[in-house]
Protein backbone atom coordinates (compact mmCIF):
# COMPACT_ATOMS: atom_id res chain seq x y z
CA UNK A 1 0.00 0.00 0.00
CA UNK A 2 1.12 3.76 -0.76
CA UNK A 3 2.84 4.94 2.58
CA UNK A 4 0.74 8.16 2.36
CA UNK A 5 -2.29 6.48 1.62
CA UNK A 6 -1.90 4.20 4.68
CA UNK A 7 -0.88 8.22 6.88
CA UNK A 8 -4.03 8.98 5.31
CA UNK A 9 -6.05 6.42 7.02
CA UNK A 10 -4.48 6.67 9.97
CA UNK A 11 -4.98 10.33 10.09
CA UNK A 12 -8.42 10.02 9.33
CA UNK A 13 -9.30 7.76 12.40
CA UNK A 14 -7.82 9.79 14.17
CA UNK A 15 -9.79 13.16 13.55
CA UNK A 16 -12.65 12.59 15.94
CA UNK A 17 -12.78 13.77 19.74
CA UNK A 18 -14.27 10.71 20.81
CA UNK A 19 -11.75 8.35 19.23
CA UNK A 20 -8.86 10.49 20.67
CA UNK A 21 -10.57 10.39 24.18
CA UNK A 22 -10.96 6.48 23.55
CA UNK A 23 -6.81 6.22 23.19
CA UNK A 24 -6.50 7.95 25.74
CA UNK A 25 -8.14 6.11 28.28
CA UNK A 26 -6.15 3.42 26.57
CA UNK A 27 -2.77 4.81 26.81
CA UNK A 28 -3.57 5.36 30.69
CA UNK A 29 -5.53 2.30 31.54
CA UNK A 30 -4.32 -0.11 29.56
CA UNK A 31 -6.74 -2.98 28.40
CA UNK A 32 -10.57 -1.61 29.21
CA UNK A 33 -13.80 -3.04 28.68
CA UNK A 34 -16.65 -1.22 26.78
CA UNK A 35 -18.75 -0.66 29.89
CA UNK A 36 -14.84 1.28 31.21
CA UNK A 37 -14.84 3.65 28.04
CA UNK A 38 -18.96 4.34 28.60
CA UNK A 39 -18.62 5.26 32.35
CA UNK A 40 -15.64 7.28 31.09
CA UNK A 41 -16.88 9.24 28.23
CA UNK A 42 -20.32 9.04 29.34
CA UNK A 43 -21.53 7.96 26.16
CA UNK A 44 -23.88 4.79 25.34
CA UNK A 45 -22.49 1.93 24.41
CA UNK A 46 -23.23 1.63 20.84
CA UNK A 47 -21.51 5.32 20.07
CA UNK A 48 -18.25 3.58 21.71
CA UNK A 49 -18.54 0.12 19.99
CA UNK A 50 -18.64 2.45 16.85
CA UNK A 51 -15.24 4.43 17.49
CA UNK A 52 -14.07 1.20 18.37
CA UNK A 53 -14.46 -0.50 15.27
CA UNK A 54 -13.29 2.57 12.63
CA UNK A 55 -10.33 2.43 15.45
CA UNK A 56 -9.87 -1.07 14.81
CA UNK A 57 -10.07 -1.08 10.51
CA UNK A 58 -7.13 1.58 11.05
CA UNK A 59 -5.15 -0.88 13.18
CA UNK A 60 -5.06 1.55 16.22
CA UNK A 61 -6.68 -1.10 18.78
CA UNK A 62 -6.83 -4.38 19.13
CA UNK A 63 -9.53 -6.36 21.11
CA UNK A 64 -9.56 -9.61 23.23
CA UNK A 65 -12.47 -11.46 24.00
CA UNK A 66 -13.22 -13.19 27.29
CA UNK A 67 -16.80 -14.76 27.58
CA UNK A 68 -18.84 -12.50 27.11
CA UNK A 69 -16.61 -9.29 27.69
CA UNK A 70 -14.25 -7.78 24.94
CA UNK A 71 -11.36 -5.56 25.84
CA UNK A 72 -9.92 -3.38 23.72
CA UNK A 73 -6.02 -2.46 23.90
CA UNK A 74 -3.30 0.41 22.10
CA UNK A 75 -2.12 -2.09 18.85
CA UNK A 76 1.57 -0.71 19.08
CA UNK A 77 3.28 1.85 21.41
CA UNK A 78 4.15 4.22 18.95
CA UNK A 79 0.55 5.52 19.31
CA UNK A 80 1.53 6.81 22.80
CA UNK A 81 4.08 8.93 20.98
CA UNK A 82 1.55 9.82 18.33
CA UNK A 83 -0.94 10.74 20.50
CA UNK A 84 1.67 12.97 22.60
CA UNK A 85 2.74 14.68 19.68
CA UNK A 86 -0.87 15.40 18.16
CA UNK A 87 -1.87 16.88 21.61
CA UNK A 88 1.60 19.04 21.58
CA UNK A 89 1.09 20.12 18.03
CA UNK A 90 -2.34 21.45 18.54
CA UNK A 91 -2.09 22.95 21.85
CA UNK A 92 1.54 24.82 20.12
CA UNK A 93 -0.69 25.74 16.82
CA UNK A 94 -3.21 27.11 19.41
CA UNK A 95 -1.07 29.45 21.38
CA UNK A 96 0.04 31.01 17.83
CA UNK A 97 -3.55 32.12 17.47
CA UNK A 98 -3.90 33.53 21.22
CA UNK A 99 -5.62 30.37 22.38
CA UNK A 100 -5.04 28.26 24.88
CA UNK A 101 -6.55 25.04 24.84
CA UNK A 102 -8.46 22.28 27.55
CA UNK A 103 -8.57 18.97 27.67
CA UNK A 104 -11.15 17.15 29.98
CA UNK A 105 -10.61 14.69 32.49
CA UNK A 106 -11.40 11.47 32.11
CA UNK A 107 -12.02 9.96 35.00
CA UNK A 108 -13.99 7.29 36.51
CA UNK A 109 -17.41 7.58 37.63
CA UNK A 110 -17.27 6.11 40.83
CA UNK A 111 -20.90 6.18 41.49
CA UNK A 112 -21.24 4.17 38.49
CA UNK A 113 -19.32 1.20 38.94
CA UNK A 114 -18.32 -0.73 36.05
CA UNK A 115 -18.65 -4.49 36.64
CA UNK A 116 -16.46 -6.26 33.93
CA UNK A 117 -13.59 -8.55 35.80
CA UNK A 118 -11.25 -5.76 34.95
CA UNK A 119 -12.30 -3.19 36.77
CA UNK A 120 -13.99 -5.20 39.74
CA UNK A 121 -10.48 -6.38 40.17
CA UNK A 122 -9.10 -3.12 40.21
CA UNK A 123 -12.03 -1.86 42.51
CA UNK A 124 -11.30 -4.54 44.89
CA UNK A 125 -7.15 -3.68 44.80
CA UNK A 126 -8.24 -0.48 45.86
CA UNK A 127 -10.26 -0.92 48.46
CA UNK A 128 -7.43 -3.81 49.97
CA UNK A 129 -5.44 -1.39 52.80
Amino acid sequence: MDGYKRQGLLMKALAHPARLQILEVLRRDGESCVCHLENILSQRQAYISQQLSRLREAGLVVDRRDGLNVFYSLADDSIIRLLEVARQSATDLAALNGEKLSFRQLEHDESCPCTCPNCAVKVDISTVG
